[in-house]
């Protein structure tokens, strides 16, 4: 059975989108995904589906919108594609809390640099559906803006490893 990651736009951040990660692990039971495990509560969940990653998408973004009356962004990814986010990354060297991933469904901009606005510090390289970002000041400091970052979602490297990890050692991995 397929594993997937999922990881969701705009939740439990800065007071917006309240989403108990106990929520989302039953909202994720009820469009029939199994064993599901959240990290962190800002909307990072792994599971085992038997659907293709399209429709899970489509069903998780259909109850998340019931349940918080509005769209929330859904990026799904399996273990193959992290694996290829992850051998990509482009900053040797660099602290993983200065890493971001802005993962997005869109087609990222290749000339992805000047298309940012408030760029002082940061350097950003486009990937396949990812925007590689590294903040040597920290994430938290910085001002920068992108298109991207309206559909996408921004995750640092720590988090992006530790979902990994979690899809590798997930049960329906092990069964599948």
């Amino acid at each position: 059975m397929p594993v997937y990651a999922a990881f969701l736009r705009a939740v439990n951040v800065g007071g917006t989108g309240k989403l108990p990660m106990a929520d989302l692990r039953a909202m994720i039971e009820g469009i029939g995904g199994t064993d599901p495990q959240t990290w962190l509560a800002s909307g990072n969940a792994v599971f085992a589906h038997d659907a293709p990653a399209a429709e899970v998408k489509a069903r998780l973004a259909a109850v998340l919108e019931t349940y918080a009356g509005k769209p929330v962004g859904v990026m799904i990814r399996d273990l193959t594609q992290l694996d290829a986010i992850l051998s990509a990354l482009p900053f040797p060297g660099a602290e993983p809390k200065q890493l971001g991933l802005l993962l997005s469904d869109d087609p990222v901009p290749q000339d992805a640099a000047a298309k940012a606005k408030r760029l002082t510090t940061e350097e950003i390289i486009p990937g396949s559906g990812v925007l590689y970002i590294h903040y040597p000041q920290g994430m938290g400091r910085s001002k920068l803006a992108h298109p991207a970052m309206r559909e996408g979602t921004m995750r640092n490297l720590n988090t992006v490893q530790k979902l990994r990890t979690l899809l590798a050692e997930h049960p329906g991995a092990k069964k599948g």
